[in-house]
């Protein structure tokens, strides 16, 4: 008979054989096993969101997310609603990057810095659990998976394989990696773009799923191709990428090869074997586009799931109509998108946002302000909270630490007596 430990180790092995159907894995099991070392370190967060993902890309019609920026605007997405979180790494350049630099999204920043900003933003949902339990309240789920950007991969595939341990080990849910030259790697919406031949984006997906293997965790690995605006190549090394070439030569020495959705789709096809998801970037908002694209990956592999950049470089009015874009994330469902993001959310809204109150601030002073905060009052019905900023960001917890610390009297609390508490209680009743 079976024992009650056997018969789970099955039941998580078929698990696993769903999870990884049609994934290809260069390596073997002893190869994972000997480089895991003898010390077995659990990865609570990126192993939860992982499996969530997962299960939210088989069972939602398709998982939208925004870009955060900081773990404040993750804290208010998930509170807003939204049953994932993504990262930009063009964000992190432009404002979060441990260099404290403004930067293009050129991969000029720190390899670790994406890192930093998952574990910064799981914090923040950490944070926003604990509030919440300690007031009695355990209606959300704060740690909602994150999909982190890791770019080019700073490297080849050793630096790929220590990125994805690092955003892992900050609690990744999922990565996405470029076949761009990762010293070369330009915004996706940016001219100048050198890919890299097909077979180092394939070993650079390899190295991304060692990565997670070897620390045992079913990070969603997405595959993204830029060869639909990228007209450069590092090498014709690869027969895959032959049709593609003109025959020129650039003066670094690069090949020149024909961009456009031919090209992506090729590489696509290429990559679905060793990614969970697929990614084309793409110019402009184009429904025929991604019907086309769709429709060929999964002629090669039905189940194959892709993911779709709703960019803020687009001009959507510009491109199409109030009624098209309403129902734009409907139809790229429909199609196999099921994982559709707004890179830049944060980025623009932080910006927009407060670029407004300045304005109305410089123009009329208190009154602007006292604008937003009604505003902020108004939005409380809808379930905002963090016009109690001091609450927000757990005034109240750290009290009921004290409390506890001194066995229950505490002449010390902090919301107790506080500005906030004796003038926003009305506000939100």
């Amino acid at each position: 008979m079976r024992t009650q430990k056997n018969r789970s180790k099955a039941a998580k092995n078929k698990r696993s054989d769903n999870r990884f159907a049609g994934i290809r894995r260069p390596y073997s099991q002893e190869d994972v096993d000997r480089l895991r070392g003898t010390v077995k370190i659990e990865h609570t967060l990126a192993r939860r969101g992982a499996e969530k993902l997962w299960e939210l890309l088989h069972t939602e019609d398709f998982v939208a997310t925004l870009g955060a920026l900081t773990g404040n605007q993750a804290v208010q997405q998930v509170r807003a609603g939204l049953k994932a979180i993504y990262l930009s790494g063009w964000q992190v350049a432009a404002d979060a990057n441990l260099a404290c630099q403004m930067y293009p999204d050129q991969s000029l920043y720190p390899a670790n810095s994406v890192p930093a900003v998952i574990r910064r933003i799981n914090n923040a949902l950490l944070r926003a659990d604990q509030i919440d339990h300690a007031d009695g309240e355990d209606r959300i789920v704060w740690l909602v998976p994150i999909v982190a950007d890791a770019e080019a991969g700073f490297g080849g595939p050793l630096n790929v394989f220590e990125l994805i341990k690092a955003m892992i080990e900050a609690g990744a849910a999922g990565v996405h990696l470029e076949d761009q030259l990762a010293s070369e790697k330009k915004c996706g919406h940016m001219g100048g773009k050198v890919l890299v031949p097909t077979r180092h984006g394939i070993r650079n997906l390899v190295a991304a799923r060692l990565a997670a293997d070897v620390l045992d965790v079913s990070t969603i690995i997405i595959a993204r191709t830029d060869a639909n605006g990228a007209k450069l190549l590092t090498s014709d090394v690869d027969e895959r990428d032959h049709e593609f070439l003109t025959g020129e030569r650039t003066p670094e020495g690069f090949f020149c090869v024909r961009h456009g959705l031919d090209q992506a789709i090729s590489r696509a096809k290429s990559y679905a074997p060793y990614a969970d998801l697929i990614w084309c970037e793409t110019s402009t908002p184009d429904l025929k586009e991604a019907k086309r694209f769709a429709e060929a990956v999964r002629e090669q592999s039905p189940n194959k799931l892709l993911a779709y950049n709703c960019s803020p470089s687009f001009n959507w009015k510009q491109k199409l109509d109030s009624t098209t874009i309403a129902k734009f994330q409907r139809e790229l469902a429909a199609m196999g998108y099921k994982f559709q993001f707004v890179t830049l959310a944060g980025f623009h809204t932080l910006n927009y946002s407060m670029f407004n109150l300045a304005r109305g601030y410089a123009e009329r002073g208190m009154a602007a302000y006292s604008e937003l905060q009604e505003a902020e009052f108004a939005a409380a019905a809808d379930g905002y909270t963090a016009t109690k900023h001091q609450h927000e960001v757990g005034t109240g917890y750290f009290d009921a630490v004290a409390r506890a610390i001194s066995g229950g009297e505490c002449s010390t609390v902090a919301l107790c007596g506080s500005t906030e508490e004796a003038q926003f209680a009305q506000a939100h009743t």
